[in-house]
């Protein structure tokens, strides 16, 4: 049997190899420091009081530009065989739109058979521009998250906006830290960002600018992102 994988240790190291790579060691050390200590099996109270710390100590240590490049590099990423045929279009044709329509017909294809929704719900998720592709304006695609799977209903349902944050973010951490009375920079949010970079890297086969417009870590409705997609740097 396959031993199983701890995610936070995983994350960790993803963040450490960051650091280390982008800032530096010295940089790496103080942001890192008692990040050994923690785990899957960790309380979430030990996790969101780490990455409170840490998320200070980053943004003390270094300017906005380099802390999204060390946090956008944490990230989740979607396969990239999924963005193949996507990639070969854009590579053939040089049309973002084609691109962009073919991840459109990915989440929609998603919503329908994975999650097993129906037209209206999908229709309703559509018309907000929530998901994989995002909306176009020029040379940049604003893309906005959809709520975490699991918890769709039961955001769409509630009416409390306090409550709808807690359903919305993909990400524990940051679910339990919106239902205690921690708060954690939004500098953490540009992990959530590099889903979106890799993405569009992986279609374009160069670099993109991300950028967080908006979070529910920083009490925003959504979790929106600019990617700028001209060359960069």
């Amino acid at each position: 049997m396959p031993e199983q994988v701890d995610f936070e240790r995983a994350w960790l190291t993803k963040l450490s190899g960051s650091l280390d790579e982008v800032a530096g060691a010295g940089v790496r050390a103080k942001v890192m420091q008692g990040s050994d200590r923690l785990s899957s099996a960790s309380s979430s109270r030990d996790v969101i009081g780490w990455s409170k710390a840490a998320m200070e100590r980053l943004d003390a240590l270094v300017d906005e530009d380099v802390r999204g490049r060390i946090m956008t590099a944490c990230a989740c990423r979607y396969p990239k065989s999924g963005l193949q045929p996507a990639r070969e279009k854009y590579a053939a044709t040089g049309d973002i739109d084609l691109a962009l329509g073919m991840l459109q017909e990915k989440f929609e294809a998603f919503l329908r058979g994975v999650l097993e929704l129906d037209d209206e719900l999908i229709g309703e998720i559509v018309k907000r521009g929530w998901g994989l592709a995002g909306v176009r304006k020029g040379d940049t695609i604003i893309a906005t998250k959809i709520p975490k799977s699991g918890y769709l209903i039961e955001y769409m349902n509630e009416a409390d906006p306090v409550k709808k944050r807690q359903y919305y973010c993909h990400c524990p951490r940051v679910r339990d830290a919106l239902k205690s009375s921690e708060t954690i920079s939004a500098t953490y949010c540009y992990c959530g960002a590099g889903y979106y970079k890799g993405i569009w890297e992986e279609i374009l086969q160069r670099p993109v600018r991300v950028e967080v417009l908006e979070s529910v870590l920083a009490g925003g409705e959504v979790c929106k992102v600019a990617v700028h997609l001209r060359s960069y740097p």
